[in-house]
């Protein structure tokens, strides 16, 4: 059981537009607090987008995600689960991330999830863009997961311009190479639209990694693409990126990269659903850029995205 001091303030006693807005609802423990080590998942803010090379705006998630997640209950309804009973949660704050130095943003964040680990926490982070998970991974330390990622792209590109500098097209590449995820292990899953060339799937091929498609995935079914990467991740760590834009623009207007097509969000919670029993050492959610939002419903959706993953990190009796 969970200690109370770690359980989200109720709307029952008050309003959920009311009070200082933290992820869900939850105390904030920043680094230093005397009661980080009863932290068993922390949710961390990485707000950043200097690794978007199409719309920006995803610096802004985080914040704008936290409003959203205030309307956060305790129980899933759709699972039973009720993971702020069964574990410490807490929202960990922000990762002090420069806006105008790349390699220093990244080396902060690497640094807080370090922090966070070291302090025995599993981190569920916000973005931010997805060059934000490279800095994750680096921070994770331990063996190297297995990659489940929900997107519409792979992010497996080379380095854009012919240069050196990383964007959010190449962070599973550069992960790749760094030895942070286990390719043989992982599987990408929503892949559509167009593309500049085979270059990033037939990287993936080289490396082992699975693609499943949009179109793959709804002519298999839900279900089954699900039980696909769990055989592939296995009974070994796992981390879990769910990248905004996985879903249809239709339902998540407000991100940088948007790609038509794909499933709707009750697909996509569907998906996530039936990933349960995956060891996750930590995931993430990326790519809300509020500017782009209609009326809050991609941060809202977002929150859901990110109640999903909690609940997935929850202990299973």
């Amino acid at each position: 059981m969970s200690d109370p001091f770690f359980q989200p303030v109720s709307g029952m006693t008050l309003a959920r537009y009311a009070g200082v807005p933290t992820f869900m609802r939850l105390p904030h423990l920043p680094e230093g607090h005397p009661r980080r080590a009863e932290v068993d998942v922390g949710l961390l803010g990485m707000p950043w987008d200097g690794g978007t090379s199409n719309r920006p705006g995803a610096r802004h998630g985080p914040r704008a995600l936290r409003d959203a997640s205030t309307m956060v209950r305790e129980m899933n309804r759709a699972t039973g689960i009720r993971p702020f009973a069964s574990m410490n949660v807490a929202d960990l704050g922000d990762a002090t991330m420069s806006p105008v130095d790349q390699d220093a943003a990244l080396s902060a964040l690497s640094d807080a999830v370090r922090s966070a680990v070291a302090d025995g926490i599993r981190p569920l982070s916000v973005g931010g863009d997805h060059l934000c998970t490279l800095a994750v991974l680096r921070g994770l330390g331990g063996p190297p997961p297995a990659l489940v990622l929900l997107d519409s792209h792979t992010d497996l590109y080379p380095p854009y311009f012919g240069g050196g500098t990383l964007t959010h097209g190449n962070p599973f590449r550069q992960a790749a190479e760094e030895g942070l995820i286990d390719p043989a292990r992982s599987t990408m899953i929503g892949m559509r639209g167009t593309a500049y060339d085979s270059a990033d799937f037939d990287h993936a091929a080289e490396l082992g990694i699975r693609i499943v498609t949009t179109d793959r995935m709804l002519e298999d079914g839900l279900a089954a693409t699900a039980a696909l990467a769990r055989e592939r991740a296995g009974p070994g760590p796992v981390y879990l990126s769910f990248d905004i834009d996985f879903v249809d623009p239709a339902f998540a207007p407000g991100t940088g990269t948007p790609e038509v097509g794909g499933p709707t969000s009750q697909q996509a919670l569907t998906v996530l659903r039936a990933l349960a029993g995956l060891d996750l050492v930590g995931a993430d959610l990326v790519e809300v850029s509020p500017p782009f939002d209609t009326g809050g419903i991609t941060a809202w959706l977002g929150a859901s995205v990110l109640f999903e993953l909690l609940c997935l990190m929850a202990p299973r009796s």
